[in-house]
C-alpha cells in the first residue's frame, strides 16, 4: 500500500502534475507527501544563500500546486548532492513511492552528466515513478502493464488493477513481449487467443475478477524497444512494470555499470518510453 510519497521537485512542475493526476484516482490516498527540493552545495556563502532562497521559492510553489490537504504535506529543503539526498530522505521517511523527473538523456550521457534519476534508480530499492521532461502528463485512464512470468510482474498487475478499478472509463492494456531479436510484430489478441498465452491468460483472469476493461497486446522483438513502441501505439497515460531488486544489500552503494549503461529492461524503458513510467518495486496491495 502506498502510504508515504516522496516527490523530488526541481522547478519544472511535472512531478507535481503527475502526483495530482494520481490523486484523482480514488484508491490512491497517501497519508503523507514529502516534497523535497535539494540545493547543490555552492563555492561561496553568498552563492549558497541565493540558491537556498531560490530553492525555497521552488519548494513553496510546488507545495501550493498540490491538490491535497496541506496537513499531509511535509516540505523539505536540503543542501547537498541531490542523488544521495533523495535516497537518504526516502529512507528517513520510509517512502512507499518516489516521484521524480528525468532529463530524458541517453544512458551514457546520463552517467557522464551525473544524472540524479539514473543514480537514484540504481541505488534505491523503493518503487519509482519517473516523469521525463519531454512527456505530456495526462489524466490516468489508459494504464499499460508490461507482463512476464515473474512474481514482480504479477505484483505490478495487482497495483495496476487497484488503480484501474476505481477510474471511470479506464482501460488496462496487458502487454506481453517475447524476445526475438530477428524481427518484431505487435497485435491485439482476441480473448481466445490471449488464453493460449500463459502470461496473458493469468493476467486476464485477474483482470476479469476486478471487472476492469482491458485489451491484450502481444509482440515479438527486443523487449525494451517493443514495450516502448506499444506504449506509444496505445497512447498509454501510465506505463507500469515490475522492477526486481537483485543486488545484495552489501552492494547497494557500489555503482553497477551494467545497469547504469542501461542493459536492464526497466532502465531501457524508463529512458525511452514516451509516458510516465512506474517501476513497482516492493509495493504490497
Amino acid at each position: 500500500m502506498i502510504r508515504k510519497v516522496l516527490v523530488a521537485v526541481a522547478g519544472r512542475g511535472l512531478c507535481e502534475q503527475m502526483l495530482n493526476m494520481l490523486l484523482d484516482i480514488p484508491s490512491f490516498r497517501p497519508e503523507s507527501v514529502t516534497v523535497l527540493h535539494v540545493v547543490p552545495s555552492q563555492i561561496s556563502a553568498a552563492d549558497m544563500s541565493a540558491k537556498l532562497q531560490e530553492g525555497g521559492k521552488i519548494l513553496a510553489e510546488a507545495v501550493e500546486s498540490l491538490n491535497i490537504d496541506a496537513n499531509k504535506v511535509n516540505p523539505r529543503l536540503k543542501q547537498g548532492d541531490p542523488k544521495t539526498i533523495v535516497c537518504e530522505v526516502a529512507d528517513e521517511e520510509d517512502s512507499d513511492l518516489i516521484i521524480m523527473g528525468s532529463r530524458a538523456m541517453g544512458r551514457l550521457q546520463a552517467i557522464l552528466e551525473n544524472s540524479v534519476s539514473q543514480y537514484v534508480f540504481q541505488l534505491t530499492s523503493r518503487p519509482m515513478l519517473l516523469v521525463k521532461d519531454d512527456v505530456y502528463v495526462k489524466k490516468v485512464r489508459r494504464i499499460m502493464v508490461a507482463l512476464n512470468a515473474s512474481p514482480e510482474a504479477l505484483q505490478c498487475l495487482k497495483v495496476a488493477l487497484s488503480f484501474a478499478k476505481d477510474i471511470s472509463g479506464s482501460q488496462l492494456i496487458l502487454a506481453h513481449v517475447k524476445k526475438d531479436v530477428t524481427g518484431k510484430s505487435g497485435e491485439d489478441l482476441t480473448p481466445s487467443e490471449a488464453e493460449k498465452d500463459p502470461v496473458l491468460a493469468l493476467a486476464v483472469s485477474e483482470t476479469k475478477k476486478m471487472g476492469v476493461n482491458y485489451r491484450c497486446v502481444s509482440a515479438r522483438g527486443k523487449k525494451g524497444q517493443e514495450i516502448c513502441r506499444i506504449a506509444e501505439d496505445v497512447n498509454a497515460d501510465l506505463l507500469m512494470m515490475g522492477s526486481p531488486d537483485r543486488r545484495p544489500s552489501i552492494a547497494k552503494s557500489i555503482v553497477d555499470l551494467d545497469k547504469l549503461l542501461g542493459t536492464s529492461l526497466s532502465d531501457y524503458v524508463r529512458v525511452y518510453a514516451d509516458c510516465p513510467v512506474l517501476l513497482t518495486r516492493n509495493i504490497n496491495i
